[in-house]
């Protein structure tokens, strides 16, 4: 074993090795996953459609097999684990998440939730439990969207949501396109578009994955029910002035574009608590023109990334926003244009689920506590289609995408057990 188990297993308390679930064998996964694509300074570099993502995908299809699943690959590249079901025409119940990183990530993002899934059929083979519907073990491709700049690829294909003739238009870093990507790996562009799987084959999409946030941690819990999972809405903002000589242009005759951009800068932030507590706003990307020591800034382009679980509210910051843009434009004697680059609707999930996931976290002692998604994962992109449930493992210090990603042992085998009485409950 390699040194992330050694870790992993250190201060693992065998307790939670119960009903068919061993964290020695979740470590031992956890491990060798992370030896795929590991980096100098021990992250995880396995993009999408690369081949150290489809490694990986191998190696948990060999694990699927070993637990008596039935492997398929799709023309996205998306790996499926079939269990049959006692009554196996009715529609699956699916839970997963992705194994491609951000370059130099960690090792516990969307990898928790893949092997949770499958954790949960090693249980059931182990105990003797065959589920009365159809249960499938879900690796989606291209998640992160590290290689294009856009990700959930996998999952997209499978609700058949995108568009096609705008995703063989992106080109990679390599200067390779979506289609040389594809063929790359050895998939096709028809047979991604063929992914699209019928809605009444599944009935719903469990999925477990890190916190990325301290709010689990801040509680003390090892995981938590997720409220809903937020809709960004990107925006494109540019301040034009007009550039100067900072030495011979008066304060008082001046139109600095970054003054303006700046001032929105520090009241954006004020905003989301206006319209809800889950509401959430980011400048995170500013290009000042001409951005040179001596010269008042003509003009500066900026990206705000805006979300909330829920439409309505979301909507209401962006227009906030706008307001507050035109505002500022017009008190400092610049211009403002937006362009609006993106707006996917946010996925609240439906509370029932959410009751029926706080009994199974009180049937494991463990205290219910409700939290959104700030993040955007497959589950959000499977709502579109499907019902969708969400569970969160803890994370240390809420760190994620980088080599300091962690989630300690014996929370993530706690929510394998909450995740295993879940999908039992939801058999009914």
């Amino acid at each position: 074993m390699g040194i992330l188990y050694d870790k992993l297993i250190a201060d693992f308390d065998k307790v939670h090795n119960t009903n068919g679930i061993s964290g020695e064998r979740l470590a031992k996964r956890l491990d060798a996953l992370s030896e795929i694509g590991l980096t100098e300074e021990n992250g995880s570099h396995r993009p999408g459609f690369s081949d150290e993502e489809k490694a990986a995908k191998k190696l948990v299809a060999e694990w699927m097999r070993e637990a008596g699943l039935e492997v398929r690959e799709d023309g996205a590249g998306n790996i499926f684990g079939r269990l049959a079901g006692q009554q196996d025409n009715l529609p699956a119940i699916v839970s997963g998440s992705h194994l491609d990183t951000v370059p130099n990530g960690g090792h516990f993002d969307g990898v928790v939730g893949v092997l949770s899934a499958l954790e949960v059929a090693e249980a059931w083979k182990q105990t003797g439990y065959q589920p009365e519907k159809p249960y499938e073990v879900a690796v989606f491709t291209d998640e992160e969207g590290s290689r294009f700049n856009g990700g959930l690829h996998g999952s997209e294909a499978v609700v058949g949501k995108g568009d096609l003739n705008e995703k063989l238009k992106q080109v990679d870093q390599d200067g390779k396109t979506f289609e040389q990507v594809l063929e790359g790996i050895g998939l096709t562009v028809d047979g991604y578009a063929a992914a699209e799987r019928d809605a009444d084959e599944i009935e719903m999409f469990v999925e477990a994955h890190i916190e990325q946030g301290k709010r689990l941690e801040q509680q003390g819990l090892p995981c938590g029910i997720v409220t809903g999972i937020a809709g960004p809405c990107w925006m494109e903002f540019t301040f034009t002035g007009e550039a100067g000589h900072a030495g011979n242009t008066p304060m008082t005759d001046r139109r600095d574009a970054l003054s303006a951009a700046g001032s929105f800068v520090a009241e954006v932030p004020k905003l989301p608590g206006t319209v809800s507590d889950s509401a959430v706003a980011t400048i995170g990307k500013l290009d000042v023109h001409p951005n040179g020591v001596n010269v008042i800034p003509g003009s500066v382009t900026l990206y705000t990334d805006i979300r909330d679980i829920y439409a309505d509210t979301r909507d209401e910051l962006v227009d906030k926003v706008l307001k507050l843009a035109e505002q500022i434009a017009a008190s400092h004697d610049v211009q403002v244009e937006h362009v609006e680059k993106m707006r996917t609707p946010p996925v609240p999930i439906d509370e029932q689920k959410q009751d029926l996931l706080e009994e199974s976290f009180r049937g494991k002692n463990i205290k219910p506590y409700k939290l959104p998604s700030g993040a955007g994962h497959d589950a959000m992109i499977i709502g579109d289609k499907w019902p969708v449930a969400m569970l969160f493992t803890r994370s240390k210090d809420g760190i994620s995408h980088n080599p300091a990603e962690w989630s300690d042992l014996n929370d993530c085998v706690q929510t394998v057990h909450v995740l295993k009485d879940y999908l039992e409950k939801v058999q009914d």
